[in-house]
Parts: C-alpha cells; structure tokens; sequence
C-alpha cells in the first residue's frame, strides 16, 4: 500500500506517508468515540462556530491549500482556489442555515407535546476521492459535524497531505480533539473499520466499484451509508437551443477539473437537424484549449491525476476507436513528463464502445446524433448512470419535459451541472444514492426521531397498526 504525494505535472514522487498501523487505528478510534459524547452535547451555537470558523481559515489560507491541491492532483490553480471558496461559502452555508433545518419540528396531536428530532449518530466515516480534496470532504464534514456527528477521514491515497491539512484545518478552527480525524489507511482498511462498532455510517464518493465494496461492508453491519458514485452526464442539445452557448459551455462542462469530474458532461447527445453546426464549433473550441502546466494562468486543461489515469483513459478511446467511433480530434497521449492527455472528441460511437457504456474520467467528450427529444431522451437514459444531465432548448415546455423525463439527480437547462449548497445532490441507479448538501445532507446522518408526549396520562396515542 503506498501513500504518496507524486505531481502529475512532471510524474516525480515528492512525498511518501507510512500507513498507520492497527494500534494508530485503534488510538483514533477511541478518540472519535470519546470526543462523539461530549460533540453531540455542545450548545448548537458552539458546534456551529467551529464550523463558521473553518470557512474564514478556508479563505485566509486560500492560497496555501491550492498549491496543495494542485501538486497532488494537477488541479489548474485558479480552479482550487476556486474550490477552497466553495467550500468556506458552504460552511458559512450551513453555519448560517443549520439552526432552522435541525430545530425539532413540532407536529399537531391533540392533547399532546409531540414532535420530530434531529439526533447525531456517532462517528461518520468519510471514503473521499481525490478529484476535489478539499470540496468533497468539506460539503460531507460541514453538515455533519453541525449536526452533532463526528467525522474519520479516509481520503484518496494520492492525496495525503490535502488529507492531514484538513484535520489540522479543524483543529486550528477549535474542533475538540477527535471532532475530525484523518485516517492514514488504504482501501483494504475500509471493510474492516466499518465493522467496528464505534463507527456508525459511512459516506463513499468515488467510483462504482468502491461504492460495492463500502455498501456491501456497511450493509453486512446494517449501517446507514450514502454514496456519491461515478456519472456519465448527457448533455442534450435540441433543435432550439442557442448553439454558440451550447458549444461554449458544453467544453467548459466536459473539461472541467482537466475532465476529472463526476459531473462533467460526458455524452454530447445532438439532434440531427443541428448537429454538424454545434460539432464543428464544439471542436474548434476543443482543438483551441491550452494544455500544460496547471500552475500557469494561460493553462486551460492541466494533467491527468496518475499514470494509471492516463492509461485508463487512453485503452477507453483506443476501444472506442475499434468500436466503430470516428475521432474527431486528440486521441493520444501528450508526450513528455507529467500525465497528459489530448483534449478529445468521439462522433458515431456504437453501443459497443468504451465510450458508450463506461465512464471515462478525462477530457473526453463522446457525441451521439439523435432525431428528436424523444430519442434524446431515450439515448440519456440508455445509461447505468444517472447522476447529473445537462438540457439546452429555448423551448420552455419542451425544457420542463425532457428535464423531468431524465433519471437523474439533477437536471440544469441551458447550464451545465454544478453543486450548490442550497440544494440536494446526489443520483439514482449506478451512480449511487442518499444527498449531500442542502437539508437532506445536514439530516442524512442523523436519527429522525418522533417524540410524543401525551399531556394527560391513558387513553390512546393513535393508530395501533406498525
């Protein structure tokens, strides 16, 4: 098992990280534990001043946690600066929010007290990826250890020291000891922490396979998990649509976070009567990105985050290729230093290619020509995927159809998808399920419970049947 931190800028190992052995585990453990009994009772007030306190640290330190991101990750850096924004915006969020959504929700019954309480659940632990170091851990920790839970940290092993500075980013904030924690351990470790007792439910987001793995394990030990898995977003293009914004927007969604985002648009699907005007600006765009070093300004696609990132997506076009796709553009390797891909466009690509069914987790995007929004909509949801779609059409009726016909999380019109604390996310089928963010994220941890308090004793409390 190897943690590390290697730039894949230039490919060379910087930093490596012994794993911590049973009795560090251990140690955390029972920390967590302690520190859950006294979290859980602190004055709401004080839980959330933690909270509010990590977002101004997120902002003074904005600059030192991007360089961190982007040596491990190769995350552009305008972008993880952009991300550590995100992630103080949503703790003030929730620090600001949190006081409504967990107040005890008072439900009318004769000649009773009752109502409905939000209670912690224990120590949550937390798989994270390394795609967004710092935002997919924040959006899971901010509602969460505001809610009374206390949070381990099982963070990407590529990306140890995003994974330590955010533990001490709670510490410095004024989280007791073992509010947060982050667990130095590789995937193999996971089975066996979510058999320990102490561990109460569990947060995954990453890929298809590891949500298996953590689903199977928590489920074995009938704990409540939430997962946030892979996605192979459509990006529908009608008829109607504005195709200069759809084109622009369109390589903005799919090279997002150098095409390394579960919410990128993947699958451009284009009605036919349009098709050939959007794909020739979607690729003039393409062909005019800039890939190179994430730490310059002028950079618009920067490194795959691994060699084996690099690999994986290059056999999935080569795949395609085989298939029957036609390559409009890229298709190769970069050569040189650092883990670069060409920016790339698939047109035509049969049901049998990579590219089709799979997920492919770089700047790759596949375009598929359909007649109508019918068929679009059957090609979107022709997928075992479902977490975010992308529709563009100026025709407001035909919007709301198509966007309530997609399965899927969420669903932007004239927009690409994005995360908001003020809303839900997550997806149905493959791509996982329970919500991040908004009230449903602040809750999903915690035990609804109903509390009836009958103001003069006997009598009945209501219907009898379970």
């Amino acid at each position: 098992m190897t943690i590390a931190t290697t730039n894949p800028a230039t490919g060379e190992t910087v930093a490596r990280f012994t794993p911590y052995d049973a009795a560090a585990i251990e140690s955390r453990l029972a920390t967590a534990a302690a520190a859950f009994e006294g979290w859980r009772e602190a004055a709401l007030e004080d839980r959330l001043a933690v909270i509010r306190r990590v977002g101004d640290l997120l902002d003074e330190r904005r600059d030192r946690y991007a360089e961190l991101m982007t040596l491990e990750m190769g995350k552009l850096l305008q972008a993880a600066r952009d991300e550590a924004a995100k992630c103080a915006m949503t703790c003030r969020w929730y620090a600001d929010h949190a006081p409504r959504l967990l107040a005890n929700e008072a439900v009318e019954v004769e000649d009773e007290t009752a109502y409905v309480a939000y209670q912690p659940l224990g120590a949550v632990l937390a798989v994270m990826p390394w795609n967004f170091p710092f935002w997919q851990v924040l959006r899971f920790a901010a509602p969460s250890l505001a809610a009374g839970n206390v949070g381990l940290l099982k963070h990407a092993s590529n990306v140890p020291q995003c994974a330590l500075a955010i533990e001490e980013l709670f510490v410095e904030a004024g989280a007791p000891i073992g509010v947060f924690q982050t667990l130095l351990v590789g995937s193999e470790a996971v089975s066996e922490l979510l058999d320990d007792p102490r561990i109460a439910a569990a947060t995954l987001t990453g890929s298809e396979g590891a949500g298996r793995s953590v689903a199977s394990a928590a489920g074995r030990n009938l704990k409540k998990t939430v997962l946030e898995l892979g996605g192979s977003d459509p990006f529908i293009v009608l008829a109607s649509a504005d195709i200069d914004a759809a084109a622009r927007i369109g390589v903005q969604a799919r090279m997002i976070n150098n095409g390394q985002s579960c919410i990128a648009a993947k699958r451009f699907i284009v009605q036919d009567s349009i098709a050939d005007e959007f794909i020739e600006k979607f690729v003039a765009r393409v062909e005019a990105l800039v890939v190179g070093d994430p730490r310059d300004p002028a950079t618009q696609v920067g490194p795959l985050s691994s060699k084996q990132q690099q690999t994986d997506v290059d056999l999935q076009v080569r795949h395609s290729i085989a298939a029957g796709a036609k390559l409009l553009t890229g298709g190769r390797v970069v050569p040189g230093p650092g883990f670069y891909y060409q920016p790339t466009v698939l047109d035509d690509v049969p049901p049998d290619a990579a590219a089709y069914h799979e997920e492919v987790f770089g700047p790759v995007a596949s375009v598929f020509r359909v007649p109508d929004a019918d068929a679009a909509i059957a090609v979107a949801n022709g997928s075992r995927y479902g977490l975010g779609a992308s529709v563009w059409t100026n025709d407001m009726r035909e919007a709301e159809r198509v966007a309530l016909a997609i399965e899927s999380g969420s669903v932007f019109v004239n927009a690409m998808v994005a995360s908001d604390p003020r809303f839900p996310f997550g997806g149905v089928k493959s791509s996982g399920y329970g919500r991040e963010l908004a009230a449903w994220g602040l809750r999903e941890f915690t035990n609804v419970k109903t509390v009836r308090i009958r103001r003069r004793p006997g009598g009945g409390s209501g219907t009898q049947a379970e």
